[in-house]
């Protein structure tokens, strides 16, 4: 007994002394890896520690202990609030007239994109689209912002020149949502087009081959093989596009807001901004927060459950 036991021991022992020569041998991938392990922990991990303050009325200075416990009275706060339901609403409608018209807009960048024989064009149209992405929120809606004022934008020039009266674009609710899916469009459409381009490589050239040797024109390749193709990665970006669907753009929306379009503009992340570090109210904010993270949760594992049932594709 005594004999296995120290065999055992030196198995473990020349085991663990593998294990960790292998991972000296690697240890320059560890270090690349170490940067993205710490950003997860410090603003994904650690943070939901801190969810329990939706159960308490937090005082920043008392903490949790000097703090009073409510249980779950901020939530029935929440749910109480006169604006609550509409803001949910907003969001709920901002995020489906984005997934109607900003969804398909990188697929149909990709398609065309690939579809080009010229390169150079190719690469130029490419720097184009993608150049949106990289600006700077702040100055992407302060350009927005100019483009649309109507003393000194662009759109009170064309409707003084066409003889109508400038509009006030956002002055008017009823332009809010179009103006915020529009820029999207703009800012995000070349960023998003990367992601199927790269799925557009994969496709074996040879389908294409075959297509043409059984007489398919451009369109029925389209069909056939290259929408089948990629059918994958849109499933896939769609699931997740899902799952956004009670979040917002919030820099954008936030900076976009003003008195005029707030019937329409108010959704619950930039609520849950003034509620919380303008006006101090850590539970409440906290109690929003946690809610909109379960329901996009649950809209994730809905839309992944469906996908695995009627396309054998799924997240997991």
């Amino acid at each position: 007994m005594k004999g296995t036991k120290v065999k055992a021991g030196k198995g473990n022992q020349k085991g663990g002394g593998k294990l960790g020569r292998e991972m000296w041998r690697a240890r320059y991938v560890y270090m690349l890896i170490l940067p993205v392990i710490i950003y997860m922990l410090l603003f994904h991990y650690w943070p939901m520690y801190w969810l329990k303050m939706s159960f308490y009325d937090y005082k920043i200075f008392k903490g949790f202990e000097g703090s009073e416990f409510l249980g779950l009275e901020n939530f029935q706060k929440l749910f109480k609030m006169k604006d609550f339901w509409k803001m949910i609403r907003n969001v709920l409608v901002l995020n489906l007239y984005s997934l109607l018209f900003c969804f398909p807009a990188p697929v149909i960048l990709a398609i065309m994109l690939n579809e080009l024989r010229g390169s150079k064009f190719k690469k130029m149209v490419q720097t184009v689209t993608y150049l949106p992405h990289f600006i700077s929120m702040v100055a992407f809606v302060a350009l927005i912002t100019t483009f649309v004022s109507p003393s000194t934008g662009t759109m009170g020039s064309i409707m003084r020149a066409l003889g109508k009266e400038p509009i006030y674009f956002l002055g008017d609710e009823k332009y809010f949502r179009a103006i915020c899916v529009l820029s999207g469009i703009w800012q995000g459409t070349g960023w998003g087009a990367v992601v199927y381009l790269s799925a557009l490589t994969s496709i074996d050239s040879n389908l294409y081959e075959a297509a043409m040797v059984d007489g398919a024109n451009r369109w029925q390749r389209l069909l056939n093989v290259t929408l089948p193709g990629i059918s994958t990665t849109i499933i896939i970006m769609l699931i997740l596009k899902v799952g956004t669907m009670v979040s917002v753009d919030f820099e954008k929306v936030y900076l976009l807001q003003n008195s005029a379009n707030l019937s329409v503009s108010e959704m619950l992340q930039t609520w849950i901004y003034k509620r919380g570090l303008i006006k101090y109210d850590y539970g409440m904010a906290t109690a929003a927060g946690l809610f909109n993270s379960i329901i996009a949760m649950a809209l994730v594992t809905i839309s992944n459950h469906f996908s695995n049932k009627y396309s054998e594709t799924g997240i997991w």
